[in-house]
């Protein structure tokens, strides 16, 4: 018995050991990693006032980041909306530049939503967009500070942009998670 739990102890001690990515990983860039904390703030979905909070954190041996986002209504508390976004680096990959972005979206309407996303760094923040059938999902993300605005817009096939979503944040401390059951 002793002999499996040393076993055990052993490679939980080596797989938490490394906390930094790969040595071939593209590196996180640094306006995806400046997300990295809470956030809070409120704004708008198709026209309905919401509030929202954001957490991010580096996931996978800081090789990517973890974004989690949580609204709801401000008319309707019970009407509530979450997204689970993964962003990393895409610099490795053929074609791309060191300031490339890759990403995945799932949210709370389930698996026939979720989609892959390609972007880029710019010097206020980054743009990430996720391809639907019937139209782009473009993700503009501006930091300055402790404030952090999130724009989404619907683009068409025809390169026509409608807004979406429109979020205006400030950075706010992390609460502890609740014990999932």
């Amino acid at each position: 018995m002793f002999e499996k739990l040393c076993c055990v102890a052993a490679l939980f001690a080596m797989s938490s050991a490394g906390r930094t990515a790969e040595p071939s990983a593209s590196p996180v860039p640094a306006s995806v990693d400046a997300l990295n904390g809470c956030w809070e703030g409120q704004g708008d979905v198709m026209g309905k006032p919401v509030a929202i909070a954001v957490s991010a954190y580096p996931i996978v041996q800081n090789a990517m980041v973890a974004v989690e986002a949580a609204s709801s209504a401000l008319a309707d508390p019970s009407d509530q909306y979450a997204a689970h976004l993964i962003l990393g680096g895409a610099g490795k990959q053929a074609g791309a530049t060191p300031h490339a972005i890759v990403g995945y979206w799932a949210d709370s309407f389930g698996g026939a939503f979720a989609a892959s996303g390609k972007g880029e760094s710019r010097p206020d923040g980054f743009d990430i967009t996720y391809q639907y059938p019937d139209d782009a999902f473009v993700n503009r993300w501006r930091l300055s500070g402790n404030h952090l605005s999130w724009k989404i817009v619907a683009r068409d096939g025809k390169g026509i942009e409608k807004p979406f979503a429109n979020y205006t944040l400030h950075r706010s401390s992390c609460r502890p998670s609740a014990p999932s059951h």
